[in-house]
């Protein structure tokens, strides 16, 4: 198997390890980051804008990922947390969940754009679908953790796990050999659906682009991150249940996320009414901002003419006319009337 540490050092007393895992995970945050600047992009919206918000959404995302977890574990009846609670920030931090990570995440994100002043469905609908793409890429370090494993199967595909890795149900080698026992790649399932349901949503987009509304991807995302998980928690034994029930606390927030997606899609394609939603913009709209103006768009003020010279002849400008047509006069004709004769009086 791969060595989960990809290279280690000592800084003063404290050891750093830098690990496949974080290196895998930061992979696909950027990765997801990329794809949803384009589609940033592509709405005709500063893409950069996604870039600085995704620095305080990751920073949220991680805080929120490691209490969903201790949290989650804290249900399953570990106590370990409540006896040491220096232990949840104590390094090496082991244990992240995807759900805390995307919602700290996302609220961060809205209150950046909200702040700023820029439509928020334009990026959770750039975004959302980014994130399944995102966590196919992390599930990669499970892999190398040897984590996220579902329980023994004979398919072809099953994978090994070894002893220092099982948990404890699987933990009696004598009933479950390490070198005859497989077990389903949970993780590598995930990956699959991920990918697909990013593949479908991109492909939906394209084709209804002038017919989407604001929040119609987001609620293809919640349709298709509930929904898979709620497949994917039926090869979870790590996962803890609710009381004696099947049902994991994971399973049960991703089924109400796909209810939620369900209800949403149906409303803004027209096929549900709500009053909740009648004030819901139609379009997005996006923010305009002055740019400000390049030096060559800048007005060049008019140099001084340099004096002249008293001496110096100046050559007057020629201005050229249009040369006057040249028409002959018109001569008058002049008539002469002649006087009317006049009759001698005769004398009577």
């Amino acid at each position: 198997m791969i060595d989960p540490v990809l290279f280690s050092f000592k800084l003063f007393n404290l050891q750093v390890e830098l690990t496949w895992y974080g290196l895998i995970v930061m992979s696909g945050v950027l990765v997801g980051a990329w794809f949803a600047e384009r589609e940033v992009r592509r709405r005709g919206e500063n893409g950069e804008v996604l870039i600085d918000a995704m620095v305080w959404a990751v920073i949220a995302g991680i805080l929120g990922a490691r209490l969903w977890y201790v949290m989650n574990a804290i249900i399953g009846g570990n106590r370990s947390y409540l006896d040491d609670p220096m232990s949840i920030i104590r390094p090496p931090i082991a244990g992240l969940h995807f759900f805390g990570g995307l919602l700290f995440g996302a609220i961060a994100l809205i209150i950046y754009l909200r702040r700023a002043g820029y439509d928020v469905w334009l990026f959770m609908d750039s975004v959302a679908p980014v994130t399944l793409l995102g966590q196919a890429v992390g599930r990669l370090g499970n892999f190398i953790n040897q984590e996220l494993y579902g329980p023994p199967t004979t398919l072809p595909w099953g994978i090994s796990i070894s002893a220092d890795h099982r948990l404890l149900q699987y933990a009696d080698l004598s009933k479950y050999p390490v070198e005859t026992t497989r077990f389903h790649p949970t993780f590598f399932y995930e990956m699959i659906v991920n990918v697909l349901a990013f593949l479908f949503i991109t492909l939906y987009t394209r084709r209804n682009e002038e017919e989407i509304k604001p929040g119609t991807i987001f609620s293809l995302w919640l349709i298709f991150a509930g929904f898979n998980r709620v497949f994917i928690e039926f090869f979870r034994p790590d996962q803890p249940k609710l009381g004696d029930t099947f049902i994991s606390t994971s399973m049960l927030v991703a089924f109400l996320m796909g209810v939620t997606g369900v209800v949403m899609f149906l409303a803004r394609t027209g096929r549900l009414h709500l009053a909740i939603a009648e004030d819901w913009s139609d379009e997005y709209w996006v923010k305009k901002v002055e740019k400000p103006a390049s030096s060559r768009a800048r007005k060049v003020e008019a140099k001084p003419a340099a004096p002249v010279a008293a001496d110096d002849e100046v050559e007057e400008p020629v201005v050229k006319r249009k040369p006057a047509s040249r028409k002959k006069p018109v001569e008058k004709k002049t008539t002469t009337k002649k006087a009317p004769t006049r009759r001698k009086k005769t004398e009577e």
